[in-house]
């Protein structure tokens, strides 16, 4: 059953995570075309929660492929189990006077085969959700790699040959612009950019993520940090930062940031990851930014 835009939204919402129009647009042209989702935008925006909410809402297992340079077929898609395959060897080596031959059509069938996330995600009977996060950082010859499982939702695999999905995966693939990704990726691909959210929504999430953040404060946390998103930082805090920084003010008992200006600049350390970026913001600047939020 496809699901409107309006029933994606609130069960993303039900899942903790607060879409915007057009991402729920884009989940629900997903699943009603069959297509993978490319969700784009700098790190920390969500784009991963996105996957883990959807497998939420479908009642749907999460296979998560992590990428990174120098990841290849055998990491993603499948291995054979080369201690057990010794092993039988071995033993039909002593039983058949050391014809190894013999056993090869037996070492490399199913019983041998070790799944990866690709190979998993399409031989499920219940359609999973397929997280292929942070492809950019894979190499250019793995993202070609993947256009077969992208178009076809099929691979190939010598020993066996072209193993066809089961079921189709709900496939979101994830980048941080690290590099351009190819032409052909993208036209697979139903695409989304995924950027910070305004205020209101970032208020939205604090309450639906963060225990005893009530309305007035999550609304000031939400503000401050989209001022502190406009100063000249190396790392721009995400909503990830966002969350540790609300969840750590509650801890606190703050109730009203302008109330508690000194424990509100020592837990700038939720938001700030580098050296740089907490000398850049000084007591002064912190004082400044709170006499906006007031």
């Amino acid at each position: 059953m496809n699901l409107s835009r309006d029933q994606i939204a609130e069960r993303l919402a039900g899942a903790g995570y607060i879409a915007d129009a057009e991402l729920a647009v884009a989940i629900s042209l997903m699943d009603l075309l069959k297509r993978p989702l490319l969700l784009e935008g700098e790190a920390g925006v969500g784009k991963t929660e996105v996957a883990k909410a959807l497998a939420a809402v479908h009642s749907a297992e999460l296979i998560r492929l992590q990428c990174y340079e120098g990841l290849d077929q055998s990491t993603a898609l499948y291995e054979w189990n080369y201690q057990r395959q010794l092993l039988a060897i071995q033993a039909h080596q002593a039983e058949a006077g050391g014809k190894a031959g013999a056993i090869e059509d037996q070492i490399f069938s199913e019983k041998y085969l070790l799944e990866r996330p690709l190979l998993a995600a399409i031989r499920r009977e219940k359609p999973p959700v397929l997280l292929i996060d942070e492809v950019d950082r894979a190499d250019e010859e793995f993202e070609a790699f993947l256009l077969e499982l992208l178009s076809d939702f099929q691979v190939s695999i010598p020993e066996l040959g072209t193993i066809t999905a089961v079921s189709i995966p709900h496939v979101v693939l994830t980048s941080n612009g690290t590099r351009e990704l190819s032409d052909a990726l993208r036209r697979r691909c139903l695409y989304h950019y995924v950027d910070y959210p305004d205020v209101d929504r970032e208020a939205r999430i604090i309450m639906a993520r963060v225990q005893g953040a009530g309305a007035s404060l999550s609304l000031q946390i939400a503000q401050m940090v989209e001022s502190i998103r406009k100063e000249d930082l190396r790392k721009v805090p995400g909503v990830a930062e966002t969350l540790d920084w609300a969840a750590a003010l509650v801890g606190l008992d703050v109730r009203d940031l302008a109330d508690r200006p000194e424990t509100v600049h020592e837990t700038l350390m939720c938001l700030l990851k580098t050296h740089e970026d907490k000398a850049r913001l000084s007591r002064e600047v912190t004082e400044r930014l709170l006499g906006k939020v007031a």
